[in-house]
């Protein structure tokens, strides 16, 4: 369990490991920040058995007591803590003497001991690891400018040891700061603090600081969902005399405890919790799949690996190669992602750096028998997987990873084992007993599956194909026909079909209005009438209107016959009024002896219509194939030539062509043909043939299944005004309209294509 302490102060934590662990790298981390050059230098480290009176005489517990002496330059300051079995001194401030580095003589309760210096922008400090052989009880004690941890084996620990601190810290302040890689928990306490951290359950580190005090307001929890960070929740509370701060995280996030000690006396815990890198594991089985997410966020179609190469694939299970065989290979050169580390070693063992290596990393390295030699490296802020296969290269040795399990062997004796690996194999597949297997097909051809499998096959197999009943008949070892049936039933599966309904919706808006006018007579003075001019000439005047003609509608100009003969109109600018269009009104004024005639007729017509017309044709097709569907009909054209009279035919239709894909996602891409073709008998040709009227949609596009879009779309609007008249009159402020025509028209056209696409065997065909 980590404790620290400031110097002058003495403490006690029990120790427990189950044998000799590896020996920790000097550069996790320093847990206090010094600036400058280091003032204290550690001149040595020793390791010896304290007797009876001698530790009596120091303050020592009682009983077999080993003491680890770091002999510095002046008083040190540092921190203590457990970590993974061994006990951790870190001596701030403080550099190490050339000639100190490790020990692996048995003393006592030590098993080895490592002194390692390391170096940072900002902080220099000497970390004395120490490995335990059996579970003990440790004490640490500045001693002038000596420190001494004391060591005493759990059976022989007597009950009288020394209280731990004479003080009790008193929690002063408690903050956690997000950051962008790391949170951290900020504990302020007014004194010198033991304690400890480990993890409860999944999702839960827990720190208890022992005889600390805390006021009654900040027990509490603190919830910290809010901030989103590797941190959800804070706990608060007292138990057994020990404050206890218990923090809530995600399951890939683990934590690191340090201690700053300042020259007041008041320290500061500093819990950081960082994401736990992520091992990338193998696929145990020959067919593995792998899952990507689709445009639209749902699961897009899985991407299967059904086979792997024929003959010189081996497996964990194959106790042969599992010696050697990586399941787990290290990282590629630039893809390196272990913690960064600082090394500087001169003529250091080769075991030694990869036992530091291993503890790092946090893994298990295990080196060959002819694996050996010193190296010299000095490296600043690497990834220590990198330093690891620097190191190797350097020494001309190879690596082989199964999990957390690193094997270390010369590069030669590696490739060897892998080529025997290999042979064996070979040899294994050319013994290995042929099997038949009958494969049958219920979507696709046999002749067509047969040729992509065929690839598969050894050079001891055969693929035939039985058409009538379409099944496949594959012979070759067992291996081998298990990846043929799993390409097989990966791509023996329904077609998609897809449904594609288009909805062409055609809207007309039409407004006409029309307002003319009629008017004219006679007049006549001659002896028959009785008012003759009196003149030998003129001796009689006949007036008549000269605008009408025999094709002017006179239709209300009398209310006994539906035609005048002969109206006599002056100005004839009638609107088009007929039979279900317009109205006209009509006047005759007259004489006693028809004299004066005067007839006058008023016409005017309004048209105010809304078409709608909703045109709705689909298919049903295959993915990847193309389908059409169109209904019209054939008009019939007349051509003169030399042969004579030819008829020809035009098509005037309704059609939709559509060639739809469905994607991996379960979208479906789709190149698109609409026409809406229609005769127009209102504008004809010389010799009264209709006109077509051609509206016409082509285009590609990619729609989500069952979704509906608009493909396009045409508004047209025609608007119109015209005036007809007699020069000058009509030109005459309010009288001028006794001289016109006026005609006013609007008219607005609007179609848009609608389509719909739908997979209805989407389950069957995508498996979703």
């Amino acid at each position: 369990m980590p404790l620290s302490r400031r110097p002058g102060t003495t403490a006690s934590r029990p120790l427990r490991t189950a044998g000799i662990a590896a020996l920790l790298a000097g550069s996790l981390g320093a847990p206090t920040a010094f600036a400058g050059a280091p003032t204290n230098h550690v001149k040595k480290v020793e390791v010896h058995v304290l007797d009876a009176s001698r530790a009596e005489a120091l303050g020592a517990p009682k009983g077999a007591v080993t003491e680890v002496e770091v002999v510095g330059t002046s008083v040190p300051a540092y921190t203590a803590r457990v970590e993974g079995g061994r006990v951790l001194i870190d001596v701030g401030d403080a550099e190490a003497d050339a000639g100190i580095g490790a020990s692996t003589a048995k003393v006592g309760v030590v098993g080895g001991v490592l002194t390692q210096t390391s170096k940072t922008t900002d902080s220099t400090f000497t970390r004395v690891a120490i490995s335990m052989v059996k579970s003990a009880t440790y004490r640490v004690k500045v001693d002038g400018n000596t420190l001494r941890v004391w060591l005493v084996a759990d059976e022989d620990t007597q009950k009288e040891l020394a209280p731990a601190a004479k003080t009790s810290p008193k929690l002063q302040d408690l903050s956690f700061v997000h950051e962008a890689a790391a949170d951290k928990v900020v504990v302020k306490l007014s004194g010198p603090i033991v304690y400890s951290s480990s993890a409860k359950g999944e999702g839960k580190s827990r720190i208890e600081i022992v005889g600390a005090s805390v006021a009654d307001d900040q027990l509490k929890t603190r919830d910290l969902s809010a901030q989103k960070g590797l941190v959800s929740g804070l706990t608060v509370s007292r138990e057994d005399g020990e404050v206890v701060i218990e923090a809530s995280r995600a399951t890939d996030v683990t934590a690191d405890a340090r201690v700053d000690t300042a020259k007041d006396g008041s320290t500061t815990l500093t819990w950081t919790f960082t994401k736990v890198p992520v091992v990338v594991k193998a696929a145990p089985e020959n067919v593995s799949s792998k899952t990507g997410i689709g445009p639209d966020g749902g699961v897009a179609k899985k991407t299967k690996v059904i086979a792997s190469e024929p003959g010189l694939s081996i497996t964990e299970s194959d106790d042969s190669a599992s010696s050697f065989l990586s399941t787990v290979p290290m990282a590629p050169q630039g893809k390196y992602s272990g913690r960064r580390i600082d090394m500087d070693f001169k003529d250091a063992d080769i075991h030694n750096i990869l036992r530091l290596l291993a503890d790092v990393g946090k893994v298990n390295i295990v080196a060959a028998d002819d694996v050996g030699g010193t190296v010299t490296i000095k490296m600043k802020n690497v990834p220590w997987d990198q330093a690891l296969d620097v190191i190797l290269q350097a020494k001309g040795l190879g690596l082989i990873r199964s999990g957390n399990m690193i094997r270390v062997a010369k590069a030669d004796q590696l490739e060897k084992e892998r080529e025997q690996a290999i042979a064996k194999k070979k040899q294994d597949l050319e013994l290995a007993p042929i099997e038949t297997r009958l494969i049958p097909i219920s979507y696709a051809t046999a002749d067509a599956l047969a040729a992509k499998a065929d690839t598969l096959k050894s050079a001891r197999g055969s693929i035939t194909v039985d058409e009538r009943t379409n099944v496949i008949i594959a012979r070759d070892v067992a291996g081998n026909l298990d990846q043929i049936e799993a390409l097989v039933h990966s791509l023996d599966t329904q077609t998609p079909q897809v449904l594609v309904e288009a909805r062409i919706v055609e809207a007309t808006s039409r407004y006409l209005r029309d307002v003319g006018i009629q008017w004219g007579g006679d007049l006549s003075f001659s002896s028959a009438t009785g008012n003759p001019t009196g003149l030998a000439f003129p001796s009689s005047v006949g007036v008549t209107g000269g605008a009408s003609d025999n094709n002017a509608p006179t239709a209300g100009l009398s209310p006994f016959n539906n035609q005048v003969a002969n109206p006599n109109f002056a100005v004839n600018l009638p609107g088009a009024v007929g039979t279900g269009t317009g109205g006209a009104l009509g006047f005759t004024l007259g004489s006693i002896n028809n004299i004066l005639n005067l007839n006058v007729r008023l016409s005017a017509a309004e048209t105010n219509g809304m078409l709608r017309i909703v045109s709705n044709p689909r298919i049903l097709t295959l993915d990847n194939r193309e389908a059409s569907i169109s209904q019209g009909t054939l008009i019939p054209f007349s051509q003169i030539s030399a042969q004579g009279v030819q008829t020809t035919f035009l098509e005037a239709k309704l059609a939709l062509r559509v060639r739809p894909h469905v994607t991996a996602d379960g979208s479906i891409a789709m190149h698109v043909v609409i026409n809406r073709d229609e005769p127009d008998f209102n504008q004809t040709s010389a010799r009264g043939d209709p006109t077509i009227l051609k509206r016409q949609a082509e285009t590609d596009l990619l729609v989500p299944d069952g979704a509906t879009v608009v493909i396009g779309g045409i508004y047209t609007r025609n608007t119109g005004k015209s005036v007809d008249q007699v020069p000058f009159f009509g030109s005459i402020p309010i009288i001028g309209i006794l001289f016109q025509r006026r005609r006013a028209s609007d008219t607005r056209s609007e179609l848009v294509i609608f389509l719909t696409p739908r997979i209805v065997n989407r389950a069957e065909a995508l498996g979703k």
